[in-house]
């Protein structure tokens, strides 16, 4: 306005002076205003969408019964998505099995006898809370939408903290700034009533407590922007069915919502026939099923999922030793990927499970936050102890050392698979402005994690550039998975490429006839050198094998 008017006789030339400075402080004062928030936020949202496209796009996830319009919170892995998740599923089988002499491998069945869920607890515990909006009609978690709330409070804490560091450098005392900063201590404060109000809450499981906070902290529906909720309830996430020929003679089991309890009624079975010694763990990788009411935020919450679970034995009395080692041990497994250790963060359980006497997630910073992939538990020996008592059999362990029997201890680690693949997604995926002005969407994938490691690609389809292309992968496919690509320009093949995560490609040109020297280009630095056939496996192997990652954590 001021720019383009004449004020006080002024002409809008002279007022035009002042454009750049009005457009930085307009700007500046947008900056301050909570749209700016909301602006930020919808941002990382569109990220979000992009992923959520190019993972349907490139071949990686499709929705479930896609030509039927689809199934709710249920998706298929495509051609490049099943090549990653098995990657994923065996990078962590090794860094167990392999790694480690005294932790072995099984694969239970999906269907268990219908008593195991009630001594596990399943049956009267496995409940989530969750509260209706009345105007969007939508269904929530109570717990979550206090948890989020309480992470306002640590966001706005940190949000302080940033800017007086910004602001003081190197004579900036963090822990003095905390405990003196009227802002600060004002967030922090109302962090901890919360707390300590949600935590009690939980533990004696008062639904009529969990709606009052969420009311008396004034939390809305993201959706309506409305505070009218229904009361908050209980609901079971176990799948039911009939095992049986008729009608009559048919029995109601479960679909299990966990892969641990396949791994604790074999303990007997794996202990004595693998003639194992307290510690050792049992490992195991495989379908679990839950009736999520509030499935979001595509695959991270799903209602058919899969998990990677490692139940880890230990003496009575070691356990919370044991408990810091796997901590430090899983989240070593995580940094290895090498996406920073500011990606990752410990998040101790406001609520411990009924089982457990110390529980730790290992959060990952997605585009909607902070959000837990992998949780390490102390399950005390609860479990062992419950299936002796309902099976009426002897559940134990005779340390000859000690000369005595006891029930051992257990520390889980219990990552899902689908988390995983969303957090390495999320985090690989990148668009790129060039130096010629466009712009190139790139899955900086881990190498070792790439669906493909190598594209073989012809210049062109003839001269017998496609006869050498097929040679040489005719003799690399056994090493590693590669991919014949002809169709299209050379730069158009190599951004295909670039959008599936694969980090070496090599182009076949008619030099190569004569030299037996091609191309290699770097996914990540687009960087071209040129290699001699021979020096290929060499060059490019020990890169993108499982083995690369695994001698970063031994």
């Amino acid at each position: 306005y001021f720019a383009n008017a004449k004020i006080g006789g002024t002409s809008a030339i002279k007022i035009k002076v002042l454009q750049p400075f009005i457009l930085y402080c307009t700007r500046f004062a947008l900056s301050l205003h909570p749209k700016h928030k909301i602006q930020n936020k919808m941002a990382q949202e569109d990220v979000f969408k992009k992923i959520v496209s190019h993972c349907k796009e490139y071949g990686f996830v499709f929705p479930s019964s896609d030509i039927y319009d689809g199934l709710a919170a249920v998706y298929d892995y495509g051609q490049n998505g099943v090549e990653l998740k098995n990657n994923i599923k065996q990078y962590w089988w090794q860094s167990m099995v392999l790694l480690h002499e005294n932790i072995v491998g099984i694969d239970s069945a999906i269907f268990m006898h219908p008593t195991i869920w009630k001594a596990s607890g399943h049956v009267d515990a496995f409940n989530d809370p969750l509260i209706d909006n009345r105007d969007s009609k939508k269904r929530y978690r109570a717990d979550v939408l206090i948890e989020d709330q309480i992470a306002k409070y640590e966001e706005k804490i940190e949000k302080e903290v940033a800017k007086a560091r910004k602001r003081f450098g190197d004579a900036f005392d963090e822990e003095k700034f905390r405990a003196t900063n009227p802002r600060v201590i004002e967030h922090q404060q109302k962090r901890d009533a919360l707390h300590e109000r949600y935590t009690e809450a939980m533990n004696k499981m008062d639904l009529n407590e969990l709606k009052q906070i969420i009311l008396d902290e004034e939390i809305v529906c993201p959706i309506s922007g409305t505070r009218n909720w229904t009361d908050v309830r209980q609901f079971n996430l176990m799948f039911k069915t009939e095992v049986g020929s008729t009608a009559d003679g048919a029995s109601t089991i479960y679909l299990r919502p966990e892969t641990a309890q396949g791994i604790f009624v074999n303990y007997l079975n794996v202990q004595k026939t693998g003639r194992m010694k307290i510690p050792f763990g049992i490992a195991q990788i495989g379908k679990a099923f839950r009736n999520e009411i509030v499935a979001r935020q595509f695959i991270f919450r799903m209602r058919e999922f899969e998990q990677m679970e490692m139940q880890f034995f230990v003496k009575p009395g070691t356990e919370m030793d044991w408990f810091k080692t796997w901590k430090k041990t899983r989240l070593a497994w995580h940094e290895a990927l090498g996406f920073g250790d500011e990606c990752y963060r410990y998040h101790d359980h406001e609520k411990l499970a009924h089982y457990a006497n110390a529980a730790t997630d290992i959060e990952f910073k997605m585009p909607f936050g902070f959000k837990e992939v992998e949780g390490i538990h102390s399950r005390t020996n609860f479990d062992l102890s419950q299936h002796a008592k309902f099976s009426g059999r002897k559940i134990e362990y005779f340390d000859p050392e000690e000369n005595r029997s006891y029930t051992p201890y257990v520390i889980e680690t219990s990552i899902g698979v689908d988390r995983m693949f969303l957090s390495v997604m999320c985090h690989s995926y990148t668009e790129e402005k060039l130096e010629n002005g466009e712009t190139r969407v790139v899955l900086k994938l881990p190498a070792a994690l790439a669906p493909v490691k190598l594209a073989i690609m012809p210049l062109v389809k003839k001269d017998g550039l496609p006869e050498k292309a097929h040679e040489i992968m005719n003799e690399l496919k056994f090493h590693f998975n590669c991919k014949y690509e002809e169709k299209d320009s050379i730069g158009k093949r190599y951004r295909r490429m670039d959008a599936i995560g694969t980090p070496y490609c090599i182009t076949i040109d008619h030099d190569t006839l004569n030299d037996n020297c091609v191309t290699l280009r770097n996914r990540d630095t687009m960087e071209q050198t040129r290699v001699a056939i021979s020096d290929l496996r060499s060059l490019i192997e020990d890169k993108v094998s499982i083995t690369s990652l695994l001698k970063k954590i031994q």
